[in-house]
């Protein structure tokens, strides 16, 4: 879906990601290549770590765009490494919107999968989902 600030005139193509616990509300408009995460810059909120700002352009990367749209995203939910899967995904179905010829190089690359591997619930008797008590034999 496109809409149009009111204020600039500008395009905002929006999407949705979601990894473990973690939502992200993504946007993106034109711009120089910001990432803004909850009103901080992206950098300082995922704490400088490469590993997180490279999972989050990797969708940009791969089309060739990380210089033309500015990221803005409203994350909550789970921790770093969740947010940051929730909000790579929420980039590349942007770009989809963006331009539906983006679909194939994303698709390609798994950028529009969502990992739906989630913490395994803990069952009774059992101190954590699958760990159980010391075993006596007397």
């Amino acid at each position: 879906m496109q809409a149009t600030d009111t204020t600039s005139g500008r395009a905002m193509y929006f999407g949705t990601g979601r990894r473990k616990s973690a939502v992200a509300r993504v946007r993106l408009v034109p711009g120089t290549g910001q990432l803004t995460v909850n009103g901080k810059p992206g950098d300082l909120y995922f704490q400088f770590n490469a590993n997180y700002l490279g999972v989050i352009k990797g969708p940009l990367e791969t089309l060739g765009m990380e210089n033309d749209y500015d990221i803005l995203v409203k994350a909550e939910g789970g921790g770093l490494t969740g947010q940051s899967d929730a909000v790579r995904l929420g980039v590349a179905r942007a770009l989809c919107q963006l331009d539906p010829g983006n679909r194939p190089p994303l698709k390609t690359e798994g950028y529009l999968t969502r990992d739906p591997r989630a913490k395994e619930r803990k069952k009774y008797g059992l101190h954590k989902a699958r760990k159980a008590p010391q075993y006596s034999k007397r």
